[in-house]
């Protein structure tokens, strides 16, 4: 097994060099990819990869949403021969010093998506906090279980030929900040289980949300619809995996 860490990067400079430093110590590859940041922010990541012979940037031409940064660097890191992916968002939140208990699960559990369960401190907003309790009582109905604790923090490894195969049997999931939900549970429904780290999630004062409050809460709304329907489809074999439990 190979472990690199995949960044999906839209104009996050303010901590993304120091977190870069801090990656080093896990002796890990970095692929960030840049989605369509403006120049200067591009500019800036462009230099940090030319400083630090471990990471690989991959740029897109435009903003095409977490998501899409998300596959684009698991398609990278395939093409670079890697087999599982730690993914980390750029803008601060997450505890690096859990990658190793995160990869350590991963080889232990090497076809398992391995989760961050987050632990907030007094830094969450507190609209954000509650909102995601509706997101888990939908992610129970569509996956008819409660083995899947939290689908929205993106501090994960994931195993690549899984991954890769639903997404070639989709073509595409969501672009956007529902890719982390829709993946976890499509995956579910592919027999590929969850194992879930509790992990301290901290939110900087100066950190930037990219989350489109229309657009993304439409999207979400959506992804939803799809996935009750998809459960429907599945209803037999989600009942019989759950009386096989």
């Amino acid at each position: 097994m190979s472990y690199c860490i995949v960044i999906p990067n839209y104009n996050h400079t303010v901590v993304i060099d120091q977190l870069l430093r801090s990656l080093a110590a896990f002796n890990l590859p970095v692929i960030m990819v840049n989605d369509g940041s403006d120049a200067d922010s591009s500019g800036f990541m462009q230099a940090l990869a030319d400083r630090y012979s471990y990471v690989t940037l991959v740029s897109h031409p435009y903003n095409q949403g977490k998501g899409a940064a998300v596959q684009t660097g698991f398609k990278q890191a395939d093409k670079m021969g890697f087999t599982h992916v730690v993914q980390v968002d750029a803008d601060g939140q997450h505890d690096i010093t859990d990658i190793s208990k995160l990869v350590e699960l991963s080889q232990a559990q090497p076809n398992q998506l391995i989760s961050g369960r987050p632990i907030y401190n007094e830094s969450v907003p507190k609209h954000r906090y509650y909102a995601r309790y509706l997101t888990h009582v939908w992610v129970w109905i569509e996956t008819l279980s409660f083995d899947i604790k939290d689908t929205m923090c993106g501090f994960r490894v994931y195993p690549l030929a899984e991954t890769l195969g639903l997404l070639a049997k989709h073509g595409s999931l969501g672009h956007y900040m529902a890719f982390d939900t829709e993946i976890m549970v499509r995956l579910y429904w592919d027999g590929v289980e969850t194992t879930f780290l509790p992990t301290k999630v901290n939110y900087p004062e100066n950190g930037v949300s990219h989350f489109r409050l229309w657009e993304d809460n439409v999207a979400i709304s959506w992804m939803h619809t799809r996935l009750v329907f998809g459960m429907l489809t599945r209803l037999p074999q989600l009942l019989l995996r759950k009386l096989g439990k």
